[in-house]
């Protein structure tokens, strides 16, 4: 852990292009069930949500399905440990930046270039201020902004559905799947 911070002053310590050289290896290729518990998790998540968007709208469309939720599978299904993935980052980061989109869009369209950068750029300092950052909550802030007519007529209950709703169905696949394998423990944190 000494090492790893010796490494980053190390780097914020030389010249502006040489720090683009990285300071650090690559990590090691984790193992062939790592991988397999990561893909059934991922898969039993995006189901859950897109079934219970299904059944609560019959639509074959699946819209609710938001593409934030797929980085989000990748957190908490492949990389379990990181601080990113921790329930609180998920549930409130997501929660979060989906109000601030739908607000930036409310108060800056037409201009949709403005709303998408301001409501990216607060998403992330409110997630930073909250101690919740998910780097797909910046995606559910962009959504609010660019994704279209249906997203739009959500208004702020797009807060909940399929934001909230949809980050704890997947909250409770993550909890049940990746507490199976011993090799496994998911959350390192509530709080």
């Amino acid at each position: 852990m000494k090492k790893h911070h010796q490494d980053q002053d190390e780097g914020l310590q030389r010249p502006y292009f040489s720090k683009m050289k990285g300071v650090s290896k690559c990590p090691e290729r984790v193992s062939l069930e790592e991988i397999i518990w990561s893909w059934i998790g991922a898969f039993l998540g995006i189901a859950a949500v897109a079934a219970m968007h299904h059944r609560l709208l019959g639509d074959t469309a699946l819209v609710m399905v938001i593409g934030s939720f797929g980085a989000s599978a990748v957190l908490i299904y492949g990389s379990l440990k990181s601080p990113f993935a921790q329930p609180r980052n998920l549930v409130g980061g997501h929660v979060i930046s989906a109000l601030i989109g739908v607000a930036c869009y409310q108060i800056f369209a037409p201009t949709i270039w403005l709303a998408a950068s301001v409501a990216v750029a607060t998403a992330i300092a409110a997630m930073h201020a909250t101690k919740t950052l998910h780097p797909p909550g910046g995606a559910s802030a962009l959504i609010a902004v660019v994704g279209g007519a249906d997203i739009h007529e959500l208004g702020y209950f797009y807060a909940v559905v399929p934001v909230a709703s949809g980050a704890l169905i997947m909250l409770l696949v993550a909890l049940l799947v990746n507490n199976i394998p011993r090799c496994r423990s998911y959350p390192k944190f509530w709080l």
